[in-house]
This record gives C-alpha cells, sequence and structure tokens, in this order.
C-alpha cells in the first residue's frame, strides 16, 4: 500500500496530517481546516516515484567486475541484469 501521508499530500491540499491508519488520519489545510479524505482514491494512488525505490541494483563493485568479465568473455552479464531489473521496475511514463 502506498505511502498514506504522501498519498493524502498528493490528492489534497493538505499540508497537517495526524495519525498513521485510515481510522486515525485526520488531515488540515493550511489554515487549519480538517480535509475530507477520499479513501477510495488514496488507496488506489500509485505513487510515480515508487519505481526508484523497487529498482535494487547490484553494489557499484559487483557491476563494475560485471563489465570487466562481459569484456574479457564476450558476455552481456551487466547489460541483462541491469534490464530486467528496469524492465521489472519501470519509472511510469515508460522512459
Amino acid at each position: 500500500m502506498a505511502d498514506l501521508h504522501k498519498a493524502i499530500r498528493a490528492l489534497t491540499n493538505a499540508v497537517t496530517i495526524a495519525g498513521d491508519t485510515q481510522e486515525t488520519i485526520e488531515a488540515f489545510d493550511d489554515e487549519g481546516n480538517q480535509i475530507s479524505v477520499d479513501w477510495t482514491q488514496v488507496n488506489s494512488w500509485i505513487d510515480p516515484e515508487q519505481y526508484k525505490l523497487d529498482r535494487v541494483y547490484p553494489n557499484i563493485k559487483d557491476q563494475l567486475d560485471m563489465q570487466y568479465w562481459d569484456s574479457i568473455n564476450g558476455t552481456t552479464v551487466w547489460l541483462d541484469t541491469i534490464s530486467k531489473i528496469k524492465t521489472d521496475n519501470p519509472k511510469p511514463d515508460g522512459g
């Protein structure tokens, strides 16, 4: 599930949010007025930045080792590894 606070901020004009569950969260605008939260929208919201967290790359030492051995062996292990990570966790805009 998406971060509830992040989703509420993306979908409303909330500046202050108290609570950490759907049952306890209260959101307020910049004047302190309580905001009504549409939980259907919040629960279906997809964080456009989530792919950044989902893309877990090998550490740089391992990547450099893959590149070295690819150049020696004529293989594409590094390219295949990075391509799979990017394909499995695409950017929302497809880039």
